[in-house]
């Protein structure tokens, strides 16, 4: 039997359409059917009543979702996307040694690593880190180190989506650095082949030996960066092309870095290659810099801006800044980080914050309560406000902070958090001016290397203050000391 809608609606609600269409049952009190109609009468108007509200609230429920759906799509399509760095992709395919004519160490005879399985889809400190001394690493066995771009996603897609707002998947790693690491000039004294890029390799490279990245890392226990590159030496050294399978684990592992015992033995060499001395950032990293100095440090008027540097000079391009002190404040989900993941698993300071002659290090009692325990890690790892203000005294009144005058905050932090911040800081000493990340001008394409920016603030302070167990704090750490900075100039919370 076929039911039109009208049917069905009125089955579904019979109250609202129609009267009702079956009998009362007679009664066996004839004296009680008025009062047995009255409660009946009852009875069907709060059905309607209810029913109707019932209707209505769904139809306004209805309403909101459709509502809240069109608004979120316009709001997703009014969202601008990020920039995809086309021109730094550009010149990095036209790097001149990507020539197969070119003599030995370059060209067709030369000898190429290329580590597919590189750190991806993690924070610039981390990949920054690993990118080093995997590059170090080629350096050490006469191969062109090929470059690869930081990778958030290696998928096909353009876009990828942090904090549900679209990021590039990739930024060619030009648009952080420049220097041998991606593809510059060694000095004119090393022979060392220049880096390229693995579309380059896969051209002269059609015969390339594919190696898993297990078959030595697992055959040594605990092993040294020093005996990493020792032992990979070895292992490549009958082949011309080298490919790490894109597998874990990568060569350099955060158990690596994460132990300065493990790292900082190849630290005397490392420190002097052209590697780290002849490693500058690049021209976007730089402009930003320039245009921002009156935000976080005012230059003279007779100072030359940062870009006009001679490239050469490296490392020794970025002199300290009298006067300003830096401080790394991670916020948002570091504060899991520190918790759930260090002070769970009783983590220190990372491998390049703990050099044995930096002032702060870090020391757990084995005997700690767990209530103990998390103070400690709440002051080293996220301190609060007052907690910042009172470690910034500590080193206004160390012999290696007099004079300072600025203070700037590289930090991921909400700008009401930020705000606070800096209230407090004034309110404790007369500053000439405090600033942090959030008020940094910033185009397009500089807000996705924002980390490197920071970076080189930090790099050039009279002083800095870094989180020990922050892989960029460590970045920062690392460049400072291989710059002659003094050791007593850096310092943690």
């Amino acid at each position: 039997m076929l039911v039109t809608p009208a049917r069905w609606l009125g089955a579904l609600i019979p109250s609202l359409s129609r009267p009702m269409q079956y009998e009362l049952l007679p009664s066996t009190n004839a004296t009680a059917g008025p009062s047995k109609i009255r409660a009946y009468s009852v009875r069907r108007t709060c059905h309607v009543i209810f029913v109707r509200r019932r209707l209505r609230t769904c139809l306004i429920v209805l309403s909101l979702l459709v509502g809240s759906a069109i608004a979120a799509f316009f709001y997703v399509l009014s969202i601008p996307l990020p920039p995809l760095y086309s021109r730094f992709h550009e010149a990095e395919l036209k790097l001149p040694q990507h020539n197969t004519s070119l003599s030995s160490p370059e060209g067709k005879d030369g000898k190429y690593l290329w580590i597919a399985n590189h750190a991806s889809k993690c924070g610039w400190g981390n990949a920054m880190q690993e990118l080093f001394l995997n590059a170090y690493l080629a350096y050490r066995t006469d191969r062109a180190f090929v470059f690869d771009n930081y990778t958030w996603s290696r998928g096909e897609s353009d876009y990828s989506l942090y904090n549900l707002m679209p990021i590039p998947s990739r930024i060619p790693l030009t648009a952080f650095m420049r220097g041998p690491i991606v593809g510059g000039e060694f000095p004119s004294n090393d022979v060392a082949p220049r880096s390229v890029t693995p579309e380059y390799f896969y051209e002269v490279c059609p015969n390339r030996t594919i190696i898993g990245s297990y078959t030595v890392n697992d055959a040594l226990v605990d092993p040294s960066a020093e005996t990493l590159v020792q032992a990979w030496a070895d292992k490549m050294a009958p082949h011309r092309c080298v490919e790490i399978e894109q597998s874990p684990p990568e060569i350099f592992d955060e158990h690596v870095f994460a132990d300065a015992g493990r790292l900082l033995d190849v630290w005397p060499h490392f420190s002097q290659s052209p590697i780290v001395q002849n490693f500058s950032w690049s021209t976007l990293v730089e402009l930003a810099f320039d245009n921002n100095r009156e935000v976080f440090s005012p230059a003279s008027p007779f100072d030359l801006p940062l870009s006009a540097a001679p490239l050469s000079d490296g490392l020794r391009r970025y002199t300290s800044i009298p006067g300003l002190l830096v401080l790394h404040i991670r916020r948002g989900d570091f504060k899991g980080h520190c918790y759930d993941v260090l002070a769970n698993r009783s983590l220190g300071y990372t491998g390049f914050n703990s050099f044995p002659s930096l002032p702060d290090y870090w020391a757990l009692p084995e005997d700690i309560s767990e209530h103990d325990k998390r103070a400690l890690y709440t002051r080293h790892c996220f301190p609060d406000i007052d907690m910042i203000v009172q470690r910034v005294e500590d080193v206004r009144a160390s012999s290696a902070g007099q004079g300072l005058s600025h203070v700037y905050v590289m930090t991921n932090g909400s700008p009401s958090w930020v705000s606070k911040l800096k209230a407090a800081l004034r309110a404790k000493h007369d500053w000439a001016h405090v600033a942090s990340s959030r008020d940094l001008m910033l185009n397009p394409e500089q807000k996705y290397v924002s980390q490197a920016v920071d970076m080189l603030v930090a790099q050039r302070a009279q002083m800095f203050v870094g989180n020990g167990f922050s892989t960029l704090s460590g970045m920062v750490v690392m460049l400072r000391m291989a710059n002659g900075a003094s050791p007593d100039s850096t310092r943690h919370w």
